[in-house]
């Protein structure tokens, strides 16, 4: 299993053993992390939004023009910014590091 490491507002780092076919908001809530999702994966509130370390950025498949589309709706998108609804699990993704806004 993929470990997932989250990096929560206050700097506290909580490292998960992710799931690989889900996705990382799924795993993240099957592990305890707190973290948003109004649209239940839906790709629209971006509630579920995270901010991907700058090492893993482009190791990551890029967002798909839906994703794109919800991220441009919101202010606080930055160039770091993914849906965790949108980002599937994989074996490639083991030491992924994210930071909750």
């Amino acid at each position: 299993m993929p470990k997932i490491v989250f990096v929560l507002a206050d700097g506290t780092r909580q490292e998960i053993e992710a799931t690989v076919g889900d996705t990382l908001l799924e795993s993240a809530r099957a592990n305890g992390v707190r973290i948003a999702g109004a649209c239940m994966g839906a790709m629209v509130c971006c509630a579920c939004r995270v901010e991907v370390d700058a090492s893993w950025r482009d190791r990551l498949p890029s967002p798909s023009q839906r994703e794109e589309a919800a991220l441009e709706s919101t202010y606080e998108a930055t160039e770091a910014s993914r849906l965790s609804c949108a980002i599937r699990i994989t074996e490639d993704l083991d030491g992924l590091v994210v930071q909750l806004p």
